[in-house]
């Protein structure tokens, strides 16, 4: 079934690109020059959608256009172009209570299915710079800070609620990547659905009994329905380390285009899922059991601190709060016993968030392993035994995470277990 474009809809190329451009740039977003001396570089290399760098003699520009169909899988999987809005738009909103650890979204054209953001520069993906062993003193600090900020500001919490309606109206119509995320995170990994891809024969025996694994596939279904039906707050959708851009001193968020309305564990979860990815596959990039230790020392402080400054933040945005209708300021803040119902509040919802953060990761954990799109962390080494026998460390923790978040009173109690396992 093929996807049907807008009238006028045409693929850009390197060639098209600057005098399409021309006409639609901003009048303040000058590029310099004509366009003919534009440099344009396609520099895409993800799963759904063309990138194109655009440099003038005075600045450089990212254009993102959605193709009808998942480039990673070909036309044979096709997929509309509404994604463009959903990630222009997630850019948006996300910049507006996160800042500048969100690029800046200068334009959009529904028409082309296509959208103008800041080039950035000389940042990397951070997934790249876990494989090598790099570390980011401020890494915790900015992710902790953008989940929080933009996980209460687009909540109950945070908003109006009429401002909350109408978000989740705007973001609700992002059905064909939610329904990719409840297919490849929640559904697919747990049977045998032709688009898993693990590391055979190596798992096979550990994949079959998963399958058959009662305790982690009701908890998997019951999540997927939390998934489908709690718009908590705007999510980016796929907050991992392939969508996060990093130098030693900032911290970049890309690619929201699976922004959606959905539980706030979802979003934490992913990320810490990643960072237990980057762990576990430390002995397939490390040269000695001395680096090995002392990298996955540092990542599972990096799990530690995000959490930290994440619910620190989140408390004092709650605790501050001016408007949102969820723990209203007149009993809370404002009433005679607002201190300590404020603190019980807080500490009940911080526990439930936690708890539900730890499956979140755990589901990542089995759909990366077992599912479509695993990570490099894992694929790029090379060595098919030691590639399953870290896998295989990583699904014991994803299983603990699944089935008994409860028994977890921290993440310290977590990072215990994984390197017991």
């Amino acid at each position: 079934m093929s996807v049907e474009a807008p009238l006028g809809y045409k693929i850009q190329t390197v060639e098209t690109l600057p005098h399409y451009l021309i006409s639609k740039l901003p009048p303040a977003l000058n590029l310099g020059g004509a366009p003919e001396t534009w440099e344009v570089k396609e520099v895409g290399d993800g799963n759904l959608n063309l990138v194109f760098i655009v440099s003038g003699s005075m600045k450089t520009i990212v254009v993102k256009q959605a193709v009808p169909y998942v480039r990673a899988a070909g036309e044979s999987w096709p997929l509309p172009l509404t994604r463009a809005f959903f990630e222009f738009n997630g850019l948006v909103e996300e910049r507006r209570y996160a800042g500048d650890t969100v690029p800046e979204a200068y334009f959009y054209d529904e028409q082309m299915a296509l959208f103008a953001m800041e080039y950035i520069t000389p940042h990397v993906i951070l997934r790249k710079e876990l494989i090598a062993g790099k570390k980011f003193p401020k890494l915790a600090k900015h992710i902790g800070e953008f989940l929080a900020q933009t996980l209460f500001h687009t909540s109950d919490l945070g908003l109006e609620s009429a401002q909350k309606k109408e978000l989740v109206q705007r973001f609700c119509v992002n059905t064909d990547l939610c329904r990719i995320t409840e297919d490849l995170i929640f559904t697919e990994p747990f049977f045998d659905a032709p688009r898993n891809n693990w590391t055979s024969p190596q798992l096979d025996d550990a994949i079959k009994a998963l399958w058959s694994d009662q305790e982690v596939i009701q908890v998997a279904m019951k999540y997927k329905l939390k998934f489908m039906s709690e718009a908590q707050a705007l999510l980016h959708g796929d907050l991992h380390s392939g969508s996060i851009m990093v130098t030693e001193d900032e911290t970049k968020v890309i690619d929201p285009e699976f922004g959606f309305y959905g539980p706030m564990a979802f979003d934490i979860g992913n990320y810490i899922g990643n960072l237990f990815f980057a762990f576990y596959a430390q002995p397939g990039h490390r040269a000695s059991a001395g680096e090995v230790e002392d990298y996955q020392s540092w990542l599972l402080e990096q799990i530690v601190e995000t959490w930290g400054v994440f619910e620190q933040t989140f408390r004092t945005l709650w605790t501050n709060k001016q408007k949102g209708e969820a723990y209203p300021r007149s009993i809370y803040q404002d009433g005679i016993n607002g201190d300590a119902f404020l603190k019980a509040a807080q500490d009940d919802f911080f526990r439930t968030l936690f708890i539900d953060t730890l499956v979140n990761a755990g589901l990542e954990m089995h759909r990366r392993i077992i599912g479509f799109a695993g990570v490099a962390d894992f694929k790029e080494i090379e060595d098919a035994d030691l590639r399953a026998s870290l896998e295989t460390r990583a699904l014991k923790l994803a299983r603990q995470l699944m089935v008994a978040p409860e028994s977890f009173s921290g993440f310290a109690d977590v990072n215990a277990y994984a390197k017991q396992c």
